[in-house]
């Protein structure tokens, strides 16, 4: 079963969109639970997103994709 990796709604104030910056981990990557897999910036503020899970990483927004609160930007299996 696939675990979502979803944008935290409490990650910062208001309702801005974000930007991913980076994908610090490649499509199919193996990644532990807590490692740091991809930054964001939401008015000029970088924030990190760490794996929720330990598996294999699918990237669904792919870097410069614009997200917000809520929104799933890849998997783990």
């Amino acid at each position: 079963m696939a675990t979502e990796i979803i944008i935290p709604s409490d990650l910062w104030e208001g309702d801005e969109e974000s930007v991913i910056t980076a994908w610090l981990a490649d499509d199919g990557a193996q990644v532990r639970e807590g490692a740091l897999i991809a930054e964001i910036m939401t008015a000029k503020v970088q924030h990190e997103i760490c794996a929720p899970a330990s598996g294999k990483l699918s990237i669904l927004k792919e870097q410069d994709a614009v997200v917000a609160k809520g929104d799933v930007i890849g998997s783990i299996t």
